[in-house]
């Protein structure tokens, strides 16, 4: 196993609810940082397709938005489409399968937060995805989340056969 460098954060281990197993959660860079400093080392997640494991990663994120000086408008903004990218990936990507990972990478810095995640299930067409707008859409219980995601940041891009999604919300003025 490689060791713990400038380029390369150490790995810690956390407890996985569900059996024990235990997940591979980079160590945060950046904790004894004074607020508004970030690392210039991306954050790296790997997760088995559990919802928990989903937020513990969005804490940790949001946890760097917070430090990096992120205002409320644009921090809920990232709040929201980090916790719908994270279903869908979870959900309608790997189909809640425990044996089928998602892969989450984020970068923040003061100017703008970029957010990766990838799953392993069989991907989609973005533009076959129906319009939650549209009236026959409007009773369903789902599929808002691509609109929300799409609406609250700056670029949204969908690659790899919509198995992955690359967000980046900039800190704009309130």
């Amino acid at each position: 196993m490689a060791k713990a460098g400038p380029n390369r954060p150490a790995k810690r281990t956390t407890p996985h609810a569900s059996n024990g197993a235990r997940a591979k959660i980079p160590a945060k860079p950046g904790n004894h940082k004074p607020r508004g400093a970030t690392s210039a080392l991306p954050l790296r997640f790997t997760i088995r397709s559990d919802f928990q494991e989903g937020h513990e990663v969005q804490k940790r994120i949001l946890d760097d938005v917070e430090k990096a000086g992120f205002n409320s408008t644009s921090t809920f903004a990232i709040k929201l489409a980090l916790e719908e990218a994270l279903i869908n990936a979870i959900k309608h990507g790997n189909k809640l399968d425990p044996g089928k990972q998602v892969v989450i990478e984020a970068r923040v810095t003061p100017a703008e937060t970029e957010i990766i995640i990838e799953d392993e299930g069989k991907g989609f067409q973005r533009d076959c995805v129906p319009d939650p707008t549209l009236e026959e859409n409007l009773d369903k219980c789902s599929g808002r989340g691509i609109l929300l995601m799409e609406a609250y940041m700056n670029r949204v891009e969908w690659s790899r056969g919509g198995r992955r999604v690359r967000m980046v919300k900039k800190n704009e003025d309130e």
